[in-house]
């Protein structure tokens, strides 16, 4: 029977699991999902606003590509270990591995909050720019605006990317293909028509050295320790929430041909491409402001620039792009976040874990690409209230969770990120390695991590805080507070059952077999 086996078969079964999923993906199409949830035509535009406002310029011409040097010494050392352990686990399976069952069940659920974060944050970006898209189109539909009809769009786009997950893996891979060449050619066109079609554009020393400082921190100032280690760092949102996701490749690992290379390859060259495409698609955006004061006064949002940069067919043009790349994202993560459940589940770790790791006669976990989808729209309810921040506004409940996805997906690659480190040279690495290297790009990626984290739970605003006397409830950050409570809740439940009867992940073939494949 194992002459029978493919060698991706062989190596899943030398870690536990028999082949279920369907093996359909190409190394390309394990590329193209990763880069298609980092997607810059999704988070270049959804949380451009947040870098505006807690930076300016200088926190995207500089901070993009500083930060993004981060993120991919971070893939380096997660390509690694997914050349190692090519599963659908992914994250929370080499946490298991090498730091044992308490380690694999706490990374297992930061990554799961992550992704379902992730999901929910990119399709309330995609309806925001679909309704701003009709807007535009139409003065009746803008006139009529409300969070509601937003949220009603939001959840109709989650429904559809449902469907197309459910329907067929194969044809998912086919739409990820599509979607890296929507991403290219669409990124392309629109800075060229950034480009070519304002009258004017931003002198290069504006574009690198202005500042901002809307969310009012010391009085708006933008000089001292308040601004330069408070405000700017708060808006390295912008870099590090459109850069993640790219655990995709792992989570698609036992659907790719050619795992042990081709994911961890889909990995970096995903970080690395959409770091290069995107600081060239911010730099296009920046130099096409006309008017700073207006857009600082309206926000910080990336349409304001749109609407004094181009007219009205170009405008629509621009924003259509966006919407379809946004669209691509959404489907992309929520076969991402589908399958880190359905493993999760596999494993008895999720309440109705039994039901979550069902796969469907087309070999998909559609109750996990339901379960996804529902716990994405309860979750992003509160963006429902309107919220104004010195009058202008800020889509508060919008980066609260987009600082839930960060929070939650990178404190899960720093787990086993640092149980690699720890391991050292007992660590058995797979086809695709870092060599020595790994002593210091390990422990430089968790430092970066621990550091982020710490900023995306700070208020966006001294309204947030509760001794302020404006302060409102609407105003709150309530990433740690969604983040903390699950922790808290978590760790009750480890200590008080899960440890009981969690001892890992359950292999699903004979543990003789497994032996025979491991000698």
């Amino acid at each position: 029977m194992a002459d029978q086996l493919t060698d991706d078969e062989k190596h899943l079964a030398s870690l536990g699991y028999k082949q279920e999923l369907n093996r359909s993906w190409s190394s390309f199409s394990n590329f193209a999902i990763s880069f298609s949830i980092i997607s810059i035509l999704a988070g270049c535009f959804t949380t451009f606003g947040q870098a505006w406002n807690n930076g300016g310029p200088i926190a995207i011409s500089w901070g993009w590509p500083v930060i993004s040097l981060f993120i991919l010494l971070i893939g380096f050392t997660m390509s690694e270990l997914v050349s190692a352990y090519p599963t659908s686990g992914g994250i929370y399976w080499w946490a298991s591995k090498m730091g044992g069952a308490a380690a694999g069940f706490f990374t297992g659920w930061l990554n799961l909050i992550g992704l379902l974060a992730v999901t929910a944050s990119v399709a309330y970006g995609c309806a925001t720019f679909l309704d701003l898209t009709l807007s535009t189109m139409s003065k009746s539909w803008a006139a009529d605006y409300s969070l509601t009809r937003v949220f009603i769009e939001f959840v109709v786009i989650l429904a559809v990317a449902a469907l197309l997950n459910i329907f067929s893996g194969h044809l998912l891979a086919v739409v990820n293909n599509v979607s890296v060449w929507w991403h290219v050619a669409g990124v392309a066109i629109i800075i060229l028509i950034l480009v070519l079609v304002p009258d004017t554009h931003q002198a290069i020393s504006n574009v690198f050295t202005d500042k901002v400082n809307n969310g009012g921190y010391d009085g708006g100032a933008t000089s001292g320790g308040t601004y330069w280690f408070l405000v700017l760092p708060i808006g390295f949102l912008l870099t590090q929430y459109t850069i993640t996701g790219f655990d995709a490749s792992a989570h698609l690992s036992e659907e790719t041909q050619g795992a042990a290379e081709g994911a961890a390859k889909g990995i970096w060259r995903s970080i690395l491409y959409s770091a290069i495409g995107g600081w060239l698609l911010l730099l296009a955006f920046l130099f096409a402001v006309q008017d700073k004061d207006a857009v600082t006064k309206g926000g910080g949002g990336v349409d304001l620039i749109f609407g004094q940069a181009l007219g009205q067919g170009w405008h629509v043009t621009v924003l259509a792009i966006s919407v379809a790349g946004q669209f691509f994202c959404t489907i992309a993560c929520l076969t991402s976040a589908s399958r880190m459940t359905f493993a999760f589940s596999r494993d008895g770790a999720i309440p109705g874990s039994k039901m979550l790791s069902k796969v469907s006669a087309a070999k998909v976990p559609a109750n996990a690409v339901v379960f996804v989808a529902v716990i994405g729209a309860i979750i992003t309810l509160p963006a429902l209230i309107e919220v104004d921040i010195a009058g202008a506004p800020v889509p508060v409940a919008f980066y609260a969770i987009t600082s839930v996805a960060v929070i939650g997906l990178y404190l899960a690659f720093a787990i086993p990120i640092y149980l690699r480190w720890k391991m050292g040279d007992t660590f058995k690495p797979g086809s695709w390695t870092n060599g020595s290297k790994y002593k210091w790009m390990n422990l430089i990626a968790v430092a970066e991590i621990a550091i982020i984290c710490v900023y995306f739970i700070l208020p966006f605003t001294p309204a947030a805080r509760p001794w302020d006397d404006a302060f409102e409830w609407k105003y709150v950050n309530y990433a740690p507070i969604l983040t903390g409570g699950v922790l808290i809740a978590l760790t009750i439940w480890w200590h008080v059952s899960a440890k009981k009867w969690f001892t890992g992940p359950k292999h699903t073939i004979d543990e003789a077999v497994i032996e025979a494949f491991n000698d």
